[in-house]
């Protein structure tokens, strides 16, 4: 196969949130662009919306992150979506509703999601689904993000890093629709 036949058409992206509303977004908006994208773009390729960082934020207010704020947090160190911004969410939904109304439209949802372990979880020292281990002793605090207070890196070798990793997608999981 010659080079250039590896992509005839060239990859097609699709719209992330970060790019209009930074760390702010909130499901009314998420829709408004999912719709957008079905009806105007996702005949030429488009087909991805993905939520991006801080969706677990309730008072976000711009692209800036702001140091050390309180996230939305399940009770096994989890990060869930802020229902202030994500009504849907409410009683353990998640994304699942907006993941569900995106496919409808037949477009691909997804979620950015940050390396690590909350560092509130480690500061509180929350439970860990499927062990019981616990947040601290999972985390490797001296890992951290230049940029982005949120999370503390994980420390693979531990006992219960693993379980917390497994917790993450089963959760993501249980949101349903298929994220991707």
């Amino acid at each position: 196969m010659k080079h250039h036949q590896y992509a005839i058409t060239p990859p097609m992206g699709g719209w992330n949130s970060w790019d209009c509303y930074g760390a702010t977004v909130t499901e009314e908006e998420v829709k408004g662009n999912a719709e957008y994208m079905a009806t105007h773009l996702k005949q030429f390729g488009w087909e991805y919306i993905v939520v991006d960082i801080q969706w677990s934020e309730a008072g976000a207010v711009s692209s800036a992150y702001r140091p050390f704020i309180p996230l939305e947090m399940d009770e096994f160190s989890r990060l869930i979506p802020a229902s202030n911004r994500f009504p849907l969410s409410k009683d353990n939904q998640g994304f699942k509703p907006l993941a569900n109304d995106i496919h409808q439209k037949g477009l691909k949802f997804g979620i950015h999601i940050m390396r690590g372990i909350p560092r509130q979880a480690v500061h509180q020292n929350t439970a860990i689904s499927g062990t019981n281990k616990r947040a601290r002793d999972i985390a490797k605090p001296n890992s951290i993000c230049p940029w982005n207070t949120d999370m503390y890196g994980i420390d693979s070798n531990k006992d219960g890093a693993q379980a917390y990793y497994d917790s993450l997608f089963q959760l993501y999981a249980e949101w349903g629709s298929g994220l991707c």
